[in-house]
């Protein structure tokens, strides 16, 4: 944990924040000013590690380990943010698990686990969210360019994701009146070991090479994204940004 040394202004919540992008994003908003709970799942090692480099650019980080599945667990999570520093603003709900195959090879409890944490995530933590955030507030999902491009192997996951962009624009529309805005961030391929897993060279630089820029994705230029939503972009609402380089 952060020394506290002053209330901050603004406080986001970012699930998934040991690794990958929602480490990054971590760290982005809170350079952007924002105090950071980092939620995780079983990584507490990297989540005090994401912590103390917040800490030590002079920002205020804490960790806390919650089963984004799990409703007590994730109120748990909101009600640590609130007794820590006085309320939430932004949550981004970075978590998630991808296992490819194709459709007719897809085993069930993968495809049940995927759902636990992509589907029933989305929707513990978006109650929360929902219930709880401030005026003036943010919810970022994670959607995938995945769904726009229809690569075989990919159906359960993209499956699961395609359930968090109708989520993401329903939610929008019964925040009316909130001043809180919903929005999902939809990544093509990005250089993260969720996307690396498994994959060899040769699939990399094809998938690299298939949107114009002729690279894959960084955790920061996903991170850019989610710090335009949660800070300065409160006339985009119930919107999914592809941030896949103009992949599709």
């Amino acid at each position: 944990m952060s020394e506290q040394t002053s209330t901050p202004s603004r406080v986001a919540i970012v699930t998934g924040g040991s690794r990958g992008i929602g480490r990054e994003t971590a760290e982005r908003l809170a350079a952007d000013g924002f105090a950071v709970v980092i939620n995780y799942a079983g990584n507490q090692t990297e989540a005090e590690a994401a912590v103390a480099v917040i800490a030590a650019a002079g920002g205020q980080a804490i960790a806390f380990r919650a089963d984004v599945a799990d409703e007590a667990a994730v109120s748990a999570l909101f009600n640590a943010a609130e007794d820590m520093y006085g309320g939430v603003d932004v949550v981004v709900h970075a978590a998630g698990v991808m296992t490819l195959a194709p459709l007719v090879d897809t085993d069930l409890e993968v495809l049940d686990r995927m759902h636990r944490t992509n589907i029933r995530g989305t929707f513990v933590v978006d109650q929360q969210a929902a219930r709880r955030l401030r005026t003036g507030g943010a919810i970022i999902n994670f959607s995938t360019s995945v769904l726009g491009l229809a690569l075989p192997g990919y159906s359960a996951y993209a499956a699961t994701k395609g359930a968090v962009e109708a989520v993401t624009l329903i939610l929008a529309r019964e925040l009316r009146g909130r001043d809180v805005t919903v929005n999902a961030v939809a990544p093509g391929p990005t250089a993260t070991a969720l996307f690396l897993d498994g994959k060899d060279e040769e699939t990399i630089d094809r998938m690299a090479k298939m949107n114009p820029l002729e690279r894959l994705g960084t955790p920061g230029d996903i991170a850019e994204v989610v710090s335009f939503l949660a800070g300065p972009a409160r006339w985009v609402n119930g919107q999914v940004l592809r941030a896949n380089g103009g992949m599709v």
